[in-house]
């Protein structure tokens, strides 16, 4: 584990990113083995959890809100929390480094241009949130302009600038946002500068990801948690598996070489897009892609009596809702690899899969440092009718 400790961050009473902020990195991955154990043990004896190696820099996925301050000068970073204020953020010790000195160079071509961050109180104004993507391998980045309205003052000439100053940006997006709404992107997006999409290289694959594709953002860890996924589902090339919630296809893509055949299911008709276009590019032939909610397209594959071997879940922070639930244990594949991103969530549908299932392995990862969250990987064997 790499030893170099930054000075605590500035930002940390404030911003409430970083819940750890303050406490030893090897203190947190105590806290947050404490924490699995208590949750899981119940279940299989828990693995030492994965740390980082440098726990730092590591967000490939940063976003920022725009503003002014108290003095009217434009300010961007993150809303406090339970708050709309936001916290002024120049460096940030868990984002990219080359995406911060972006934030801050739109910062400046603002003031040079007369731009004025929106006020979403007012509906008025231009700026609401910058977001941006880097490729950890490729090294390739996206900018995506999120702004209040249709109009881009002197679009061309700002981008021009952005792009000299910091010739590394592979693509330029503008996307619209003028609703009242959290959401921090909108429905509407305009390229203003490359191809709209960067590219990013994840266990010997490439992904294309555009403005909306779901992409972890600790791309080195991913590919930590990935292996272990990979190497508890244990394929052969002749099972078939199904990749529940599979987004743009990541984990379905790595596991079609040593699958029979793979389904990928998700509810997400733009993610779907991404997953065949992911699937073209990295010449794979034995994916099929479903744009369907897969609680249904298992319970149909049953009703069908089509067989599936291993299942892959990856669901979002609230966990699986319990028709998914109900459909897993309707299909009974010989193995599910359940990849969590909260401990919580995952306790309460262990107890649900437990009826059919045995925990074989729990295998904590630590995606993000100085946060409070836990990843989790977890195999489970049916056990019985």
């Amino acid at each position: 584990m790499n030893k170099r400790i930054l000075k605590t961050c500035p930002y940390a009473k404030n911003c409430g990113g970083c819940q750890y902020q303050g406490i030893p990195y090897e203190r947190q991955i105590l806290i947050k083995q404490d924490r699995v154990n208590n949750l899981l043990s119940k279940y299989t004896k828990v693995n030492k959890i994965i740390p980082m190696d440098d726990p730092y820099f590591y967000r490939h996925k940063v976003q920022a809100a725009f503003g002014l301050n108290h003095r009217k000068e434009i300010i961007s970073g993150t809303y406090q929390p339970s708050t709309h204020r936001i916290v002024a953020i120049d460096k940030c010790q868990i984002e990219n480094q080359k995406a911060d000195q972006i934030l801050m160079t739109i910062r400046e071509l603002m003031k040079s241009f007369k731009l004025r961050p929106f006020d979403d109180v007012s509906m008025q104004g231009f700026l609401r949130h910058v977001v941006i993507r880097v490729g950890y391998h490729s090294k390739q980045i996206m900018v995506i302009m999120v702004t209040g309205s249709y109009m881009f003052p002197s679009k061309k000439d700002f981008v021009r600038v952005l792009v000299e100053k910091h010739p590394e940006i592979t693509t330029v997006i503008h996307n619209i946002n003028n609703k009242r709404t959290s959401m921090v992107l909108g429905a509407k997006s305009d390229v203003l500068y490359g191809k709209g999409k960067i590219e990013d290289q994840l266990l010997d694959h490439t992904f294309r990801i555009s403005p909306t594709s779901f992409y972890q953002i600790n791309p080195k860890q991913t590919e930590v948690l990935y292996k272990i996924a990979l190497d508890y589902a244990g394929l052969t090339k002749k099972e078939t598996v199904l990749d529940a919630y599979c987004g743009t296809g990541t984990i379905g893509i790595i596991a079609s070489k040593d699958s029979k055949y793979v389904i990928g299911v998700e509810l997400n008709k733009e993610a779907v897009s991404d997953a065949n276009e992911n699937a073209k590019l990295n010449n794979i032939d034995n994916i099929h892609f479903v744009n369907a909610d897969a609680s249904d397209h298992m319970l149909k594959m049953s009703a069908d009596n089509k067989d599936i071997d291993v299942v892959f879940v990856d669901p979002p922070r609230n966990g699986c809702a319990d028709k998914f639930l109900a459909a897993l244990l309707e299909v009974k594949p010989t193995k599910i690899v359940y990849v969590s991103c909260n401990p919580l969530t995952l306790e309460r549908d262990l107890s649900i899969l437990h009826k059919l299932y045995k925990v074989e392995e729990i295998q904590p990862v630590d995606m993000f440092p100085y946060t409070e969250h836990v990843e989790c990987v977890v195999l489970m064997s049916r056990v019985k009718d």
